[in-house]
């Protein structure tokens, strides 16, 4: 009998990976992802399951926790065949390098200092180099598009649907036969916000015998988004009106491609105060390159764009930095700026560079657009500290924080139950992609709104399907 199990995102939010044995042998591998936060370690054990037994991996988008610890599956002997969207593939390999890139630095560094210390052989080797990326690449890819079946095998199908969480973003649904009978089995992925500015909202699914559902905003309505846009608005111009700089630490892929879209709607309408827009992220800069390919796939507020002036996040006073050198220069100009700078979670990247210099000053301020993982540097911040360590100071936070969840790229729980009660025909429902407290809340607003049960899946738990 076919059997998951989940190597990540099982009672945690990042480290996505769950695989499917069915029955006849064929193993698939639902992502690959990278843990993040206090869960970090794990990304150094090996993989728990045999890579080379896997025959296909099916990404369901390109973030970071679903996808950045694919180059260890070829390194541990998997040769089978990837399916995913174009634009995935593309974004996967922009996330999947830049990590490469991060890890191979923070090793050197460390490198340094043991030396120093006479103790080079204590610092670990980086989990995988920009060749292993690249050699993961070169495996043989399956291209998916939205409501389009892809066979696989005989009685063997999955078939991509729009999960407008970032550009190429899919919920996945496998089909096959046992003993005669045909199962559906649905992975959401992360499905999106529908009130997204970049995408459409995700597609509703049809039936599913198993359904394995994200939960990462289980426990919570978003704030309204024409209210979050307001707020957002809001904090900027007041911000730049009293001499002060705006921190928006940004996830590179979606989140950035939004606050753009906003900061160019507000220019166009002359609600922004005179400023110079540094996005100042080498990853964010690849990435939306990627989403100007894409451009029909986008919302409509984008083609509006497109149509007007050629061009969807392009606009008068924004910047594109590439250089560490240009990073630090931003440093010299005392105010009237807005810096989007990553990592979205303030656990590395150009953003603490600028919270060494800035986030001391009350008269600016940070605003914070995305989830903020456990043990991460922008959870501790959102959470009220007084005071972080950084590059072997303590600095004090002076500068105003706000946290904006209406930008969300996740679905809240009620668009989460909204989106499983328009199955024509719904199983057993699993929850992953969530931290356990929040699990609990959505269980039972499940119970309450479907009267359906649901369960909350333990790392590594076989569950036959």
């Amino acid at each position: 009998m076919a059997f998951m199990q989940s190597f990540g995102a099982a009672k945690v939010v990042t480290g996505s990976a769950h695989l499917l044995a069915l029955e006849n042998g064929t193993k698939i591998l639902i992502d690959c992802g990278m843990f993040q936060g206090q869960n970090e370690e794990k990304n150094s054990k090996k993989l728990e399951f045999n890579s080379a037994e896997i025959d296909y991996v099916v990404f369901t988008h390109a973030h970071l926790d679903h996808v950045g610890r694919s180059p260890l599956l070829f390194k541990e002997g998997f040769r089978g065949q990837v399916v995913a969207t174009r634009p995935t593939f593309e974004l996967a390999r922009v996330v999947m390098l830049d990590s490469a890139h991060l890890m191979k630095e923070e090793y050197r560094q460390h490198f340094r200092k043991a030396q120093r210390r006479g103790e080079e052989n204590s610092v670990k080797q980086p989990l995988y180099s920009a060749e292993d990326v690249e050699s993961f690449l070169t495996l043989k890819k399956r291209y998916a598009s939205y409501g389009k079946t892809i066979k696989l095998q005989k009685d063997l199908t999955v078939t991509f649907y729009n999960a407008g969480h970032i550009l190429g973003s899919a919920f996945v649904e496998v089909r096959y036969v046992e003993k005669g009978s045909e199962k559906h089995i649905v992975f959401s992925g992360d499905l999106g916000n529908e009130n997204d500015v970049v995408l459409p909202a995700p597609d509703n699914p049809q039936e599913a015998d198993t359904l394995y559902i994200e939960s990462t905003y289980g426990d919570r309505i978003h704030k309204d988004i024409d209210a979050s846009i307001e707020e957002f608005k809001t904090t900027v111009i007041q911000t730049l009106q009293r001499g002060g700089n705006v921190l928006i630490p940004s996830f590179a892929i979606e989140r950035t491609q939004e606050i753009l879209c906003m900061l160019k709607f507000m220019h166009k309408n002359r609600e922004l105060p005179v400023c110079r827009i540094f996005l100042d992220s080498p990853m964010a800069i690849r990435a939306t390159r990627v989403y100007n390919k894409y451009t029909e796939e986008l919302s409509p507020l984008c083609q509006e764009f497109l149509n007007e002036d050629g061009a969807v996040f392009d606009f008068p006073n924004l910047e594109f930095v590439k250089t560490q050198e240009a990073s630090r220069k931003i440093n010299d100009i005392k105010s009237g700026t807005i810096i989007i700078a990553g990592s979205g979670m303030c656990n590395g990247g150009r953003i603490l560079h600028h919270f060494k210099h800035r986030l001391w000053n009350k008269a600016n301020a940070v605003i914070f657009v995305g989830f903020q993982a456990k043990g991460t540097l922008g959870r501790e911040i959102v959470e009220g500290a007084q005071w972080i360590h950084l590059y072997h100071e303590k600095i004090k936070i002076a500068a105003s924080i706000h946290t904006i969840n209406g930008f969300s790229a996740h679905a809240d729980q009620r668009e989460l139950i909204e989106w499983m009660d328009s199955f024509e025909r719904l199983g057993n429902v699993y929850l992953i992609h969530g931290e356990e407290e929040k699990q609990i809340l959505f269980k039972e607003a499940i119970k309450k709104e479907l009267d359906k049960k649901a369960h909350i899946v333990e790392m590594g738990e076989k569950i036959y399907v």
